[in-house]
């Protein structure tokens, strides 16, 4: 399995980048997908997860109303359009994928996941 996060970038406050998680080796729509991020000197944090029909959605309050996750069963690629940028969301984004043995499934905890991908950098300078 491998997971290939894209995307990050320097953004100003207030703007907006869209994250990659492009997946290979598995069967994408067997899976849910999610995101975390790590900031320097914070606790990880769990910010978005996507069931693997993309019929079910989890945020943290953290980005909630700011960040969406959605996927594309074609291309095997989940993405994190993240608005309205702060400060507070500058951190490495992880993306993590698990097998969800039903379409609803979703998981909600850097725990419940088996595979990561490697990080992308997202800076908001205050």
């Amino acid at each position: 399995v491998q997971l290939q996060a894209s995307g990050g970038g320097l953004v100003q406050a207030g703007g907006s980048l869209r994250l990659s998680c492009a997946a290979s080796g598995i069967t994408f729509d067997d899976y849910v997908i999610g995101w975390s991020r790590q900031a320097p000197g914070k606790e990880r944090e769990f910010v978005a997860a996507i069931s693997w029909s993309g019929g079910r959605l989890h945020y943290a309050d953290s980005v909630k109303g700011r960040f969406t996750i959605s996927r594309d069963n074609a291309k095997n690629t989940v993405y994190l359009q993240m608005n309205s940028l702060k400060p507070e969301d500058t951190a490495v984004y992880y993306c993590a994928a698990d097998v969800a043995p039903w379409r609803t499934l979703l998981k909600v905890s850097d725990s419940e996941y088996d595979y990561w991908g490697q990080g992308t950098q997202v800076t908001v300078p205050a």
